[in-house]
């Protein structure tokens, strides 16, 4: 038997040797798969965009952002003071290259090499920078950048590999949903054949490195161009009967929304090229809250279904129907609203917030527990906007005291709210006490633009609002309550079932080959 000896020690057995080298492999690998095991599971983020006359510092902008339970966002550049305040926040960000900047990047490696140091090794790994989207829709909106955007890619990526942070950070570029032709029926689509001498080596590059497709896909656009043709509750994510649904004719797939079918038709354009395992990302998507008077669907109302029935969808990991062991992670459009930005109206209202942190609408996703955690509690209220005109925030007063049937006696002489007296505050109190009666409906702390949906509670010294003896109310019922809760052993359940077999078998694997060397030797 052959065996391979040191000076002063036993002589070891080659087979013996073998599985000491085995076992190390396997623990290596096992922990491997093990640390990246969480990153793999579908997530929801938000996009930040900076278009705001009144932004939250990048201090505020993180405490906010950990308050709402927000893991996962994204930027449009790679700004310093929001990246440093991100460190230590455990919230993973995607940074962006400008498309202004991709000139210098496609045709310098040192260029590319100095912005990875920059932007990425100054801050990592504190701050938990997880991916580079670089330009943004180049192919469609800036197609002369085309030739340069995978030398771009491709120096960036070669830098992280010189800081050996390419197996941590993912690297891709953002495509409009136009480069795919045909899209439906999904089994039909195809890339934009002009786009093929970038597409077939960009893909190739996602391929090699497992890196995303990066895709920003936009129902509400599907709808609005196809009015008559797509059903606003197949683009909403609403329950639809069997015989509403989108079927495929080719593989006879249903599809109950836009958003899957967009998805799939992405998975087929590169079924088409041979290429089978890149997966989606969409970077971007969601619903605008306002428009014009061409925008009739962008209402508060679909913005809420659509971004909560989406989340919901991204949380029951049911995948598309082609892919259903496959759920995209999402980066929803937008966390604020950008208010300036130009025309139509409904640029400057895609944001799930205003800029000064206080709800658009409120989201229905409170089952989820976590993401958006304070925006889907019952601890919102209504209140008077700044600003507003005296008369005419009097009249609302009125109304609301009045023909809304609001009962203001706490903000009468003497009582709990009266005092300050002002108009404000009395109509804060009456907005939010008709807000709470009639639900917290979409409307219902409109106002006429007087009102806003806060999750701050207003309430002051004695005067308590509505919302929160509504809340009071509530926790008493809670406390009160000898129903345990079973939510952590459901998780606990969860996670275990989830690990696979193969993995169950390193584990024992791992835990009985060192007894076997013992054994051996």
């Amino acid at each position: 038997m052959a065996t391979i000896s040191t000076s002063n020690s036993t002589p070891i057995p080659f087979f013996v040797l073998i599985f000491l080298i085995l076992t190390t492999f396997i623990t290596l690998t096992f922990a491997s798969e093990s640390s990246s095991y969480e990153e793999k599971e579908p997530f929801v983020g938000v996009n930040i965009g900076t278009d705001i006359s009144n932004i939250l510092s990048p201090q505020n902008l993180v405490s906010f952002l950990t308050q709402q339970k927000i893991t996962h966002i994204r930027l449009y550049d790679a700004n310093p003071n929001i990246l440093e305040a991100l460190s230590g926040s455990n919230i993973r960000v995607i940074i962006s290259v400008p498309n202004n900047q991709l000139l210098g990047l496609g045709s310098s490696n040192i260029t590319s090499s100095s912005w990875i140091h920059k932007n990425v090794v100054v801050f990592y790994p504190k701050t938990l920078i997880t991916g580079i989207s670089v330009g943004d829709e180049i192919l469609t909106t800036v197609p002369s950048l085309s030739t340069l955007l995978l030398p771009a890619i491709q120096g960036l990526y070669n830098a992280l590999v010189s800081s050996n942070l390419h197996k941590k950070i993912i690297i891709s570029t953002p495509h409009a949903a136009s480069i795919i032709q045909n899209p439906f029926p999904p089994s039909q689509a195809f890339f934009n054949q002009t786009l093929s001498s970038v597409i077939i080596p960009l893909l190739n590059f996602l391929s090699r490195t497992g890196s995303p497709l990066m895709l920003n896909l936009y129902p509400y656009y599907v709808f609005m161009q196809n009015k008559g043709l797509v059903p606003i509750e197949n683009s909403l994510f609403k329950p639809l009967l069997p015989n509403k649904e989108m079927v495929d004719p080719n593989t006879l797939l249903h599809y109950s929304n836009v958003l899957d079918a967009m998805i799939d038709a992405a998975y087929f354009s590169m079924k088409n090229l041979n290429f089978t395992d890149v997966v989606v990302l969409v970077t971007e998507t969601g619903w605008p809250s306002k428009g014009d008077s061409k925008e009739p669907y962008a209402t508060k109302e679909n913005a809420d279904t659509y971004n909560s029935n989406l989340i919901k969808r991204v949380f029951d990991r049911s995948g598309t129907p082609l892919h259903p062991e496959i759920t995209s992670s999402v980066y929803i459009y937008e966390l604020f609203n950008e208010d300036l930005r130009s025309p139509p109206v409904s640029e400057a209202n895609w944001g799930l917030f205003y800029g000064n942190a206080t709800p658009t609408y409120l989201l229905h996703v409170s089952e989820i527990g976590t993401f958006m955690a304070n925006d889907t509690t019952n601890q919102t209220y209504c209140v008077a906007v700044d600003g507003a005109d005296s008369k005419t925030l009097q009249a609302a007063l009125d109304w609301a005291c009045g023909p809304g049937r609001v009962n203001c006696s706490e903000i009468q002489p003497g009582e709990s709210c009266y005092q300050p007296n002002n108009v404000k505050s009395h109509a804060s109190y009456a907005f939010d006490s008709y807000y709470q009666t009639q639900g917290k409906g979409p409307g219902a702390c409109d106002f006429k633009g007087l009102g806003m949906i806060t999750t701050s509670d207003p309430s002051r010294g004695s005067c308590t609002f509505p919302g929160s003896k509504q809340l009071t109310n509530q926790t008493k019922q809670v406390l009160n309550s000898t129903q345990p809760s079973n939510a952590r052993e459901n998780l606990r359940f969860r996670t275990f079932s989830s690990i696979k077999i193969s993995n169950i078998l390193e584990i024992y694997l791992v835990a009985a080959l060192p007894s076997m060397l013992i054994f051996l030797l």
